[in-house]
């Protein structure tokens, strides 16, 4: 209605002014939104929903130019009278799916309030088009064999992003369309393709930058927002993560100091770790594990920065047990760990999207001399990358840069939730805290014990019935009382 109303006006406009080269306006092009009874999941029977495409333009400066179509499930509330906001939602990454929740609604607190929206960010696995690399996922499980050349690294990657680039551009995909930008209009256009009014926000991890943009940009009909393990767009992730895993490691070994039963099984133990990290950089771990696809003996040489994964490979309250195994020289838990390195993984992530995203918004804002001193940092890690993409990598991907403004706090007067886990090693509390000076109706509540994206913690949904709360009511934000029933880590001690 409105594109038609706008030609009329325009035609008189032109018969009034008699301007002889005025032509009637094209009408622009409409996102739409249709359904579909073909879904990416099976949903278990009971849950209500509809599944569809969002079809939106690539690049929505060329209106004539090429679609994509972004999958979408509208799960409707359990609640016979639904409150009117909606929740819109999607993951991480960047290249990570929101689909595979769909799976999992009957554990989602949301739908006891009102309806919960999932939306597929564009060229992540079940888009359309999907920006896989296969090449990509090939190259990272030759580097991950015992008997791979490490001077070959660099080479390896290098001609992965250059293969996968060539056969997505035959396709005719741009890869300079793929970035928090674009994926805040799909956003914003599901709202209006969806007749909503007013929906708050629900992000994780890298969505949380998606959900800055439309602070920003749409802010209109947002009610509020909440963002689990955030990561601020002034942020220069590369700059500083190795800094930032080594501070999770550190504090949480001091905790384990500071925990009487902790410090007695496993006393100086921060000091011993790193020591022995350092130690293994300078002279590697033989660790001889079965191939299992051959039953041949493989031999691994590990250094610190490959032994830090223990770290991640483990719950929290284990870690302290596991470092010690392996203090002992017990590596039963690591050749676990690198018996899976045999394996292929599959097409993964979406890595062309996730080269597209990170090579326009976070590689050109890095600093070459602060990403280099970050390599040298920490002695117990050496030949660690802090960068997720190398500047070569981004160089043969080449996208454009995105603007300034990509790399500058959002400041917004809506309530915003700020969800961190004491122990992120991704997105540290510390990020998150810098943010509420430009939100200043926003809340930061920190999870004492817990890590990355807090509110997909399944054994504990404390973080998602917070959030929960807060959607009901962002003004006040009542903190429910699972929150201060919490307890500290109780660290493993014994088998």
């Amino acid at each position: 209605m409105i594109n038609s109303n706008y030609n009329y006006l325009g035609i008189i406009f032109c018969l009034l002014f008699l301007v002889s080269s005025c032509t009637e306006t094209k009408p622009s092009f409409l996102s739409t939104f249709t359904v579909s009874t073909d879904t990416t999941h099976k949903i278990p029977n009971g849950q209500q929903y509809t599944f569809g495409y969002l079809r939106v333009l690539e690049n929505r400066n060329k209106p004539q130019g090429n679609t994509i179509q972004l999958p979408v499930y509208i799960f409707k509330s359990r609640n016979p009278n639904p409150k009117k906001d909606p929740i819109i939602y999607t993951v991480g990454g960047p290249g990570a799916s929101t689909m595979p929740s769909a799976q999992y609604m009957k554990y989602y607190q949301y739908l006891n309030d009102r309806d919960f929206i999932l939306i597929e960010q564009r060229g992540t696995q079940y888009a359309k088009p999907h920006l896989d690399c296969p090449e990509w996922a090939k190259a990272a499980h030759i580097s991950n064999l015992p008997n791979f050349d490490d001077n070959q690294y660099d080479q390896l990657f290098e001609a992965a992003a250059s293969a996968c680039k060539k056969r997505l551009e035959k396709d005719n995909i741009d890869l300079n369309q793929y970035t928090t930008n674009a994926i805040a209009a799909d956003i914003a256009d599901l709202k209006k393709a969806l007749n909503i009014d007013t929906y708050n926000l629900l992000t994780i991890s890298y969505s949380t930058k998606i959900a800055q943009v439309l602070l920003r940009d749409y802010p209109e009909d947002i009610r509020s927002v909440v963002m689990d393990s955030p990561l601020p767009l002034e942020v220069n992730y590369d700059e500083e993560s190795i800094t930032n895993l080594m501070n999770s490691v550190q504090k949480l070994l001091s905790a384990c100091k500071s925990d009487d039963v902790c410090n007695t099984a496993y006393p100086n133990l921060e000091e011993r770790f790193l020591s022995y990290l350092k130690d293994k950089t300078q002279n590697p771990l033989k660790v001889i594990v079965q191939n299992p696809k051959t039953n041949m003996d493989e031999t691994f040489l590990l250094t610190g920065s490959d032994l830090i994964t223990i770290f991640k490979a483990s719950t929290l309250e284990n870690v302290p047990f596991e470092i010690n195994k392996l203090l002992h020289n017990d590596l039963s838990s690591l050749k676990i760990q690198l018996r899976s390195l045999f394996e292929e993984s599959g097409i993964g992530m979406a890595i062309g999207m996730r080269l597209s995203v990170w090579c326009a918004e976070e590689n050109p804002f890095n600093s070459e001399e602060n990403i280099k001193a970050e390599s040298k940092e920490y002695a117990e890690l050496k030949g660690l990358s802090p960068a997720v993409f190398s500047k070569e990598v981004c160089d043969i991907w080449s996208v454009k840069k995105v603007s300034k403004i990509e790399n500058e706090a959002v400041k917004s007067d809506i309530p915003v939730l700020i969800i961190s886990g004491e122990y992120d090693t991704e997105t540290p509390v510390k990020w998150a805290t810098a943010m509420k000076q430009n939100l200043p109706n926003s809340k930061h509540i920190i999870f004492k014990g817990w890590r990355h994206g807090t509110t997909t913690n399944w054994s504990n949904q404390c973080a998602m019935e917070v959030a929960n709360a807060f959607f009901n009511n962002p003004i006040e934000n009542v903190i429910p009382d699972c929150f201060s029933e919490i307890k500290n880590l109780e660290f493993k001690t014994n088998d």
